[in-house]
């Protein structure tokens, strides 16, 4: 009765992991209702604000020089601002970010340009300390629910070190939000601006020619908008980051609750063949001492 004995208290281990694995499912579907209800209510407003800066960069032509438009090739250091989760049990989600991260870092290296690493999250930073990376900074302020003024200013960190040319680029690598299904890492350029956004190269976008006419002129129009787009788009990021990261601990719980599901039915079987084992013998042995009786 020892193996049968065993595979009960197994199978009640399993069974509170279950409940555990369930619990945090829900827990994540409702957080990720919550983070697509915001992903989605901010993405119009940083696509079409990235469309009109676009559209009136176009526009204005050769007389829009601003800083934040202009590529610095002489500069040998760039930014990569890395998205990471600050809790695990969500699945290659880390893993996922952190091997677009190290591709773009040795592509730097290659190149002869060094990277000032912005780590966000605890996971990436214990996976850089245990890397024994630099990390010029370690951003574990910004929670589940980003909020804009605690990104505005990292943003206005960056744009600072890039206007006063001691950055060539700055890059974001994130959890890219499509859909509930589809989610990739992305590595976004943010500083250099350019002439084009993710609007202006759909389909539907394509070959429209808006004329604008300026008031106040282009140059200190796009002196307010060029900030607010970086740091629009900075935001997007981190909302992008937070409604994948719920995504995928909701996927990742769920399979470990089916899984949790078909090895408490495995064993179940395994009891029961060992009980009934445990009976038969048990039978054998009480037929065996009567028939030595006789």
């Amino acid at each position: 009765m020892a193996n049968a004995r065993v595979i009960v208290k197994r199978r009640k281990s399993v069974r509170n992991i279950r409940k555990i694995t369930r619990t945090m499912q829900l827990i994540s579907t409702a957080r990720f209702q919550a983070a697509f209800t915001r992903a989605m209510a901010t993405k119009p407003y940083s696509e079409r604000l990235a469309r009109l800066v676009a559209d009136l960069s176009a526009a204005a032509g050769e007389e829009v020089r601003h800083p934040l438009m202009q590529p610095r090739p002489d500069v040998k250091r760039s930014a990569l601002v890395v998205l990471t989760s600050g809790r695990g049990l969500c699945g290659g989600y880390n893993t996922a970010v952190l091997r677009t991260a190290l591709a773009h870092l040795d592509a730097e290296t290659a190149a002869g340009r060094e990277v000032d690493v912005y780590m966000s999250g605890r996971k990436g930073i214990n996976y850089f300390r245990f890397l024994r990376r630099p990390m010029h900074e370690r951003i574990t302020h910004i929670s589940d629910v980003p909020r804009f003024d605690a990104v505005e200013q990292i943003a206005n960190g960056l744009m600072q070190r890039f206007r006063q040319d001691q950055l060539a680029a700055i890059h974001v690598a994130y959890m890219r939000f499509y859909s509930a299904g589809r989610q990739r890492p992305y590595l976004l350029q943010l500083l250099p601006l350019t002439q084009e956004s993710d609007d202006a190269a759909r389909p539907e976008a394509a070959g429209t020619n808006v004329q604008y006419e300026f008031s106040p002129p282009p140059k200190e129009l796009l002196e307010d908008l060029l900030p607010a787009t970086v740091r629009v788009r900075l935001f997007q990021c981190f909302i992008d980051a937070a409604v994948s990261e719920q995504t995928a601990r909701m996927v990742a719980m769920k399979a470990a609750t089916e899984a949790a599901g078909d090895m408490i039915t495995s064993l179940t079987r395994r009891y029961n063949r060992a009980r009934q084992t445990q009976i038969t013998m048990e039978l054998l042995d009480i037929v065996g001492g009567a028939n030595a009786l006789q």
